[in-house]
């Protein structure tokens, strides 16, 4: 029956027939196969440049608010003031070193919510009478809390990946590619195998962005510990 079939159909003229590497069926696959990658691709960068994005900005609003705790701080008695600075600083300066290192591994430290919760209780043992001091206990309080939130939320955007099959889709999808046109029976020479090298380079660099984008806090991608570093020159600066 297939051999009738071919027979009816004549040559290639009538479309039955495609031996051809640049034939339709080679291109109707190659042009698919393309869009699946650019797909596959897009979803592998975007989701985590917006993971990475986000912490970013929440990066800066934690050290933004323990540079606020670390003024209002300033209006509490002096020996309160020095010791609430110092907890400040040793947080913050635990950050930027220690924990930033473990960050790269998708956890917080194990002594960053000790040193909050430190502070937090020594505050809440605090008591004033006058109102400039208890507005002073007010504000840093309030801004421990934004602290103690964004670090929440620090500790959700360290553990978030891309499910591991976006990745090996990525690799895959690449592979097929760049193998498609060989695969079709192309025999390229000459100077087409510089076009054809400069395809595999520009495969292999995307292929490398997705797997390094995909750690929020780790590689030349990765959210950096700047924001706290900045903070501790501010604290520097307060008076």
């Amino acid at each position: 029956m297939f051999h009738a079939l071919r027979r009816r159909g004549g040559d290639d003229q009538d479309g039955r027939i495609d031996d051809e590497p640049d034939g339709p069926t080679a291109s109707h696959s190659g042009a698919m196969i393309s869009a699946l990658f650019l797909l596959i691709f897009a979803i592998a960068i975007i989701v985590p440049w917006t993971v990475a994005d986000s912490a970013r900005q929440n990066t800066y609003a934690e050290a933004q608010s323990l540079v606020e705790a670390y003024w209002a701080a300033g209006d509490l008695p002096p020996a309160e003031a020095d010791s609430t600075r110092a907890a400040l600083r040793d947080y913050t300066r635990y950050v930027s070193g220690p924990e930033w290192r473990t960050l790269r591994d998708g956890e917080l430290g194990p002594d960053g919510w000790s040193k909050l919760d430190m502070l937090r209780g020594h505050l809440g043992e605090l008591t004033f009478k006058e109102k400039e001091q208890k507005d002073a206990l007010d504000a840093v309080e309030g801004h421990l809390e934004e602290v103690f939130a964004a670090r929440r939320q620090r500790a959700v955007d360290a553990e978030s990946s891309l499910p591991g099959g976006v990745l090996f889709l990525t690799l895959v999808t690449a592979l097929l590619v760049l193998l498609l046109p060989l695969v079709s029976g192309a025999k390229p020479r000459g100077w087409v195998w510089v076009p054809y090298a400069l395809l595999a380079v520009c495969l292999a660099v995307s292929v490398q962005l997705a797997f390094s984008i995909n750690h929020t806090f780790k590689g030349p991608l990765g959210v950096s510990a700047d924001a706290f570093k900045t903070a501790q020159q501010e604290f520097d600066r307060i008076p």
